[in-house]
C-alpha cells in the first residue's frame, strides 16, 4: 500500500469536517467524492444521514472556495448532491454558500462555472430565490466580465425554467440598465437575451416602459428588431421543490382512484 493510500484510508476514519478541511488536497478530494456518493444514495430528505450532515452546511462555503481547482469541482459536485437530497430547510445556508460561489467560482474553469450555475438553480428550486438574486446583484458588479456573463446566463435559465411567478421580474429589471452599458460585448449580449426572455413572461410593453428610457439608442434598435420575434405565452418547465412534493403526495391517491376497471369495461359487463 502506497503512502497516499495509507493516508486516504486513515483519513476515512476522521469526521467529515476534518476530512473536508484537511491540509492534504487528496484527502479533501476523496472526502468530497464520498460525500457526493452518500448524498446520491439518499431518497428521503428526512434521512438521518442528512441530519448528520446538517452541521456541514456552513462548511460548503469553505469547500467551494478550495484553492485547488479539481477539489473545488468535487466540492461543487458534493454540494449539488446534497441540495438534491435535502429540502427547503437548508435554505438557511444559502446566503453564505452563494456568496462564496460568487466570490470564488465564477471566474473558474468552464466546468466549475457550469456546476456553480447548477447549484444556483437548485437554490431557486429550494425556494431561496431572494438569496439567489442577492448573490446575482453582487455577481454582476464583478470587474471581471468573465464572472458577469455566467450570472446573467443563470438568471436567464432560472426565469426560463421556473417562470416569473418564482423569479420576480422587477428585481431582474433593476439589474439590467447598468449591464446594457457594460464595456464587454458578451455581457451586453447576455443582457439582451435576458431582456427578451423577460418580454416572453411579462410582455413587451412593461419591459420597454421600464428599460427603454435607460438605454442607448443603439441597444434600443437592436432590441426592437429582435422583439418582433418574441411571441407566445411562456410556461415554466421546472417546479420548485414544494410543488414537486405535492405532486409526489398526490400520486398514491391517483393510483388508488385509478385502480378499478375502466368504466367502459364495467358498462360492457352489465
Amino acid at each position: 500500500m502506497s503512502e497516499d493510500e495509507k493516508l486516504l484510508k486513515e483519513a476515512k476514519k476522521l469526521p467529515w469536517e476534518d476530512r473536508l478541511m484537511h491540509k492534504n488536497w487528496k484527502v479533501r478530494n476523496d472526502a468530497n467524492i464520498d460525500l457526493s456518493s452518500v448524498c446520491d444514495s439518499i431518497t428521503n430528505p428526512k434521512d438521518h444521514r442528512l441530519r448528520e450532515f446538517g452541521q456541514l452546511g456552513p462548511f460548503f462555503r469553505k469547500t467551494v472556495a478550495d484553492s485547488n481547482a479539481p477539489v473545488q469541482e468535487k466540492a461543487l459536485d458534493a454540494l449539488i448532491a446534497y441540495l438534491k437530497a435535502a429540502d427547503a430547510d437548508v435554505g438557511r445556508y444559502a446566503k453564505e454558500v452563494c456568496d462564496a460561489i460568487v466570490a470564488k467560482c465564477l471566474t473558474g474553469r468552464p466546468k466549475t462555472i457550469e456546476k456553480s450555475q447548477m447549484v444556483f438553480m437548485l437554490w431557486v428550486e429550494l425556494e431561496a430565490v431572494d438569496v439567489f438574486l442577492d448573490a446575482m446583484e453582487k455577481a454582476i458588479k464583478n470587474k471581471v466580465a468573465k464572472a458577469v456573463v455566467p450570472a446573467i446566463d443563470v438568471m436567464f435559465q432560472a426565469l426560463s425554467e421556473f417562470g416569473s411567478k418564482i423569479l420576480p421580474p422587477k428585481r431582474i429589471l433593476k439589474m439590467l440598465p447598468e449591464l446594457f452599458d457594460h464595456q464587454d460585448q458578451h455581457v451586453r449580449a447576455s443582457s439582451k437575451g435576458l431582456t427578451l426572455e423577460l418580454c416572453r413572461w411579462i410582455g413587451k410593453e412593461p419591459v420597454k416602459s421600464i428599460l427603454f428610457e435607460k438605454m442607448r439608442d443603439t441597444m434600443k434598435k437592436e432590441l426592437e428588431a429582435e422583439l418582433v420575434n418574441v411571441s407566445g405565452t411562456a410556461r415554466p418547465s421546472r417546479k420548485i421543490r414544494s410543488e414537486q412534493d405535492k405532486e409526489t403526495e398526490q400520486e398514491p391517491i391517483s393510483e388508488v382512484m385509478g385502480s378499478g376497471p375502466p368504466e367502459e369495461s364495467v358498462a360492457n359487463g352489465l
